[in-house]
């Protein structure tokens, strides 16, 4: 009996140092981290991506207006049925914001998920579509970031309980979700649409709110922006797919015009949480709007993913 206790109790010690090593957060290989150190940032550039990647949406402060905008002070809350996620300030306050971090630490975060001091970020945090961005995309982004106004006001905490407050947990989540491979082969494939697949699935991350996840908070594989249920409150985000009924009719005129206006072919206007994402489209060119409509009107079609 006494070996056989020893023997159990080895194996548990295996089996969590193990767990241990498998949920581990794991940084940016450190020769891509000296890579983008290496580059010199374009501010300009960067301001593309900053609308692109939706910053504003959720680390302005709620409500914000106009140049607020570029106010990275946090505060919008995410709810989830896994709580309520808090959006930090990631302004250029070297106390209260990321005014301290290196280039090296935002690629860290943007695309592992891995905070400066080693931990895992939540996926609330859309770096699951981030970790799709370049290098020279990073780079840039965080030029643009340093130029933003600088906030003092401090981060507040997430509203996560038990079991979802062990952050080492959501090593294992990677495990099973985080990936950079594509999402999907467009029935389609030119330099349009292959641009519009990158700041779909990466930068713009719209599938992070127009796809349905599993129990655990994995997309759907394959109902990729099949729309999903609105996790906020009533209703459901739509599907963007030529298979559903939201925007099958529009041609991809349409959809452009849609991002940059915020009115529908049926002269109807933009309504709910997509009136922050389309005041961020409407900050990028004319060629950036049509390459995202031209991705999505080259997606295979898919059932409503709420259904």
């Amino acid at each position: 009996m006494k070996r056989l206790a020893l023997g159990l109790g080895l194996a548990a010690i295996a089996g969590a140092g193990v767990g241990l090593l498998l949920t581990a957060p794991r940084p940016v290989a450190s020769e891509r981290l000296e890579v983008i150190a290496a580059l010199e940032g374009d501010a300009a550039a960067g301001e593309t991506l900053f609308w692109a990647g939706g910053c504003a949406s959720c680390h302005a402060a709620p409500g914000a207006e106009d140049d607020a905008r570029l106010v990275m002070s946090g505060g919008v809350k995410l709810t989830s049925d896994f709580g309520t996620f808090v959006a930090p300030n990631i302004s250029p306050d070297p106390d209260a914001g990321i005014g301290e971090w290196s280039v090296t630490d935002f690629a860290n975060a943007m695309l592992a998920g891995v905070s400066p001091r080693g931990q895992h970020y939540y996926p609330a945090f859309p770096y699951t579509s981030y970790t799709r961005m370049s290098d020279r995309d990073i780079a840039d982004l965080f030029a643009f970031m340093q130029t933003l106004p600088v906030s003092q006001v401090a981060s507040l905490p997430h509203e996560v309980g038990f079991p979802f407050n062990i952050r080492r947990a959501l090593g294992g989540w990677k495990l099973l979700f985080f990936t950079e491979e594509p999402r999907v082969t467009p029935a389609e494939a030119d330099t349009q649409i292959a641009r519009g697949q990158y700041l779909v699935e990466g930068p713009g991350h719209c599938g992070e709110c127009h796809t349905p996840r599993n129990p655990i908070g994995g997309f759907v594989s394959d109902a990729w922006l099949a729309g999903a249920h609105n996790p906020e409150g009533e209703g459901v985000i739509p599907n963007l797919t030529p298979g559903g009924k939201s925007i099958r009719s529009w041609s991809a005129g349409d959809i452009a015009y849609y991002l940059e206006s915020g009115f529908t072919p049926d002269f109807d206007s933009v309504g709910g949480s997509m009136v922050d994402v389309q005041k961020n489209m409407a900050q990028l060119t004319s060629g950036d709007r049509n390459a995202i409509a031209a991705y999505l009107k080259a997606l295979p079609e898919r059932a409503n993913g709420w259904e």
